[in-house]
C-alpha cells in the first residue's frame, strides 16, 4: 500500500428511504430496512503512481434496521476499464482497507457479498445523476426544486459517506439491484448527490 493517495470527484447515492433519508442523522430508516447504491466517479486520482482519473466504484448496501447497528451486506464493483494495478487500488481505497473516511464504516458491515470488475457507467448533466453497472444495477436521481431556484440541501450532516460537504437532496426515478441472491426496484425515493474527496491520513 502506498504512504499516500487521494481521489476526488462527483458522488451520488439513492435509496429505498422516503425523501430526504433520516439514516444521515442517524435516525431509523424509514422502511424498516435500507437498500442503497453508491456510485463514485473520479475526476483525479492517484494511488501512490496509480493514476486512478476517469475511472468508477459502485457499492451496493443492505442496511437490515438501523443503519449504526450494522450487520450491513455490502458488495463492491470497480471500473473494468481499469487494469489490474487500477483494480487493487479501487478496491483498497473504496472497500475501506486503504483507511481514510471509508475505513469508518468497516464496523458496520456484517457480510462483505463480493468484490469484481464490472462495466460502470456514470453520468452527470445539471440537476441529475445516473449509473449503470451492467445488468446487475441501475440509478437514476434528480434534484429536488428548493424555493426559487436553489437546490435542496443537507449541509455536513452526522453520518455520510462523504465528511464536510453540502448534499444537494434529490428524488430518484430508478433504483434497481440484481445480484447476490439480493433483488430490489424502487422509484420516487431518496437521493443525495455532491462532490467528494478521499485521501490517506
Amino acid at each position: 500500500m502506498p504512504n499516500s493517495w487521494k481521489v476526488s470527484g462527483s458522488y451520488f447515492e439513492t435509496c429505498n428511504c422516503d425523501v430526504a433519508c433520516p439514516c444521515v442523522f442517524q435516525s431509523a430508516p424509514t422502511k424498516g430496512a435500507c437498500t442503497a447504491l453508491l456510485t463514485w466517479h473520479i475526476d483525479q486520482g492517484r494511488f501512490g503512481d496509480v493514476s486512478l482519473d476517469g475511472l468508477n466504484a459502485a457499492l451496493a448496501v443492505v442496511s437490515p434496521g438501523h443503519m449504526m447497528e450494522g450487520k450491513w451486506r455490502v458488495a463492491l464493483y470497480t471500473d473494468d476499464k481499469a487494469n489490474q494495478a487500477q483494480q487493487d487500488a479501487l478496491t483498497q481505497i473504496f472497500s475501506g482497507q486503504a483507511g481514510g473516511h471509508l475505513a469508518n464504516l468497516g464496523p458496520l458491515i456484517g457480510e462483505v457479498l463480493g468484490a469484481k470488475a464490472a462495466s460502470i457507467e456514470f453520468h452527470a448533466e445539471g440537476k441529475r445523476r445516473s449509473m449503470r453497472v451492467g445488468d446487475i444495477a441501475a440509478a437514476e436521481i434528480e434534484a429536488l426544486a428548493g424555493q426559487g431556484t436553489d437546490d435542496v440541501m443537507v449541509d455536513r450532516p452526522p453520518f455520510a459517506a462523504v465528511p464536510g460537504v453540502s448534499f444537494v437532496v434529490a428524488k430518484s426515478k430508478a433504483n434497481r439491484f440484481n445480484d447476490y441472491g439480493l433483488n430490489w426496484e424502487v422509484s420516487d425515493k431518496n437521493g443525495f448527490f455532491s462532490p467528494f474527496t478521499y485521501q490517506s491520513a
